[in-house]
């Protein structure tokens, strides 16, 4: 072969058709995905656009697919977007699959939350209300995530909250409970109501999550950051309902003056 039958080659290999559907009131993401992809891997891409459903249709039945985007790369099919991840070597997220990314995420963002919150009010992110802070921001934000769908947290709460299986009703009060603890505690108000809710709430969940998975061994989702969630019921589960029992048990000891000294600075 010569050289310029091998750079020949090597253009055509590199050189990728993409289908996609482009009307004037949508453009599919996973084809703008795909296009980014390609161009990322260094492909030359002919971006042919369907602009019409008629156009769609016909060329689906013509290539016998069920969906666009459809990638071609050296003459043959790769397939819609996560095919062409997949030919690219690029991980393909199940969206069955259980993660703890989501509530690592959380406490991520609570916890720079607290720290930035404590920088503007004392001049320095490592302070003891700046830890407060962070147990109160993720209670409040596990709380928003719950009210976005309350019905569908219910549901899930109900495989495995104790009280709740007992009592429905404390499923659809446990959001609103948790989300007014937090709130409360962020301002350093009410500890009279702030205090028993938290430490009531904690304490049932952590029963709860104890017993059913690590007495009963079953594996469940954890309805933590709401009901359509990924999350696998299990050790951050847990730890959030410690994280509101120890919040709990630590304000109640500065109502009562009962915290060390060091813990009365900033």
């Amino acid at each position: 072969m010569t050289m310029s039958e091998s750079a020949k080659t090597t253009h055509a290999m590199k050189t990728a058709q993409l289908y996609r559907m482009v009307m004037p009131d949508h453009s599919c993401p996973y084809g703008l995905k795909s296009l980014d992809l390609l161009k990322r891997a260094g492909y030359v891409v002919e971006d042919h656009h369907l602009t019409t459903r008629a156009e769609v249709d016909a060329f689906k039945t013509a290539h016998g697919v069920p969906t666009t985007p459809q990638v071609f790369i050296g003459g043959k099919r790769v397939g819609g977007h996560d095919d062409l991840r997949r030919f690219l070597g690029k991980p393909v997220v199940d969206p069955k699959a259980t993660s703890y990314r989501p509530v690592v995420a959380l406490f991520a963002m609570t916890l720079l939350m607290a720290l930035a919150t404590s920088v503007a009010v004392y001049g320095t992110p490592f302070t003891i209300r700046g830890a407060e802070w962070f147990i109160a921001f993720s209670m409040t934000v596990l709380a928003l995530l719950k009210l976005q769908n309350v019905e569908s947290f219910a549901t899930m709460f109900l495989n495995y909250d104790l009280l709740a299986k007992r009592w429905v009703p404390y499923s659809y009060i446990y959001p609103f409970a948790e989300g007014l603890a937090g709130v409360l505690m962020v301002a350093g108000a009410l500890t009279w109501l702030s205090v028993p809710v938290a430490l009531f709430i904690g304490t049932i969940g952590a029963a709860s999550v104890v017993k059913a998975v690590y007495v009963d061994r079953r594996e469940l989702k954890c309805a933590c950051v709401g009901g359509s969630s990924n999350v696998p019921l299990g050790f951050l589960s847990l730890t959030e309902n410690l994280m509101m029992i120890a919040m709990a048990v630590w304000m109640a000891l500065a109502a009562f003056g009962l915290l060390p000294v060091w813990a009365h600075g900033m």
